[in-house]
């Protein structure tokens, strides 16, 4: 008797509010874990540094997580090219070019639905659309502004003509 009241106890001691709506136990430890793991060798990097005297500078970034800004001269010749037909209106080599981009990420400045579109960076050698893309604000011809991402949306730098 005394046996199954302490297994009882132990059962809703182990279970955690979170399993209740779905969530394991193992895909919490590893979520935990992982994320502790990650802080943990961070702040250990940035310590380290400290004690040896390097200094640490965060990396400048711009409004809305814009990775400040890229002359139009300083993309590859591909988004120069991809610039060009922007504001010629075409003709674009793949047929999503001009679709509306979403910001779904949230790295551009807030506008409403149908602002953005996005405009393909042909990358050479690849079989598909890539990574490059110029993604413009505003009328279509005449953008208010344009942002260049190498990365497949991750960060973009806004495009200084």
């Amino acid at each position: 008797m005394f046996g199954q009241r302490l297994a009882f106890f132990d059962r809703i001691r182990d279970t955690s509010p979170l399993e209740t709506i779905g969530f394991t136990r193992r895909c919490l430890k590893g979520f935990v874990v992982q994320m502790g793991f990650s802080k943990l060798v961070l702040t250990g990097w940035i310590v380290a540094l400290g004690l040896t005297g390097v200094s640490v500078q965060a990396k400048e970034w711009g409004p809305a997580g814009i990775d400040v800004t890229v002359a139009l001269t300083q993309l590859p010749p591909q988004g120069q090219e991809t610039y060009k037909q922007i504001r010629q209106g075409g003709p674009f080599a793949f047929e999503k070019d001009g679709v509306v981009f979403g910001n779904r990420e949230r790295l551009l400045p807030t506008n409403k639905r149908g602002y953005y579109r996005e405009y393909t960076v042909k990358t050479p050698g690849s079989h598909n659309r890539g990574a490059r893309r110029i993604v413009c604000g505003g009328p279509v011809t005449e953008p208010h502004d344009c942002y260049y991402t190498a990365d497949h949306y991750a960060s973009f730098r806004k495009i200084v003509p």
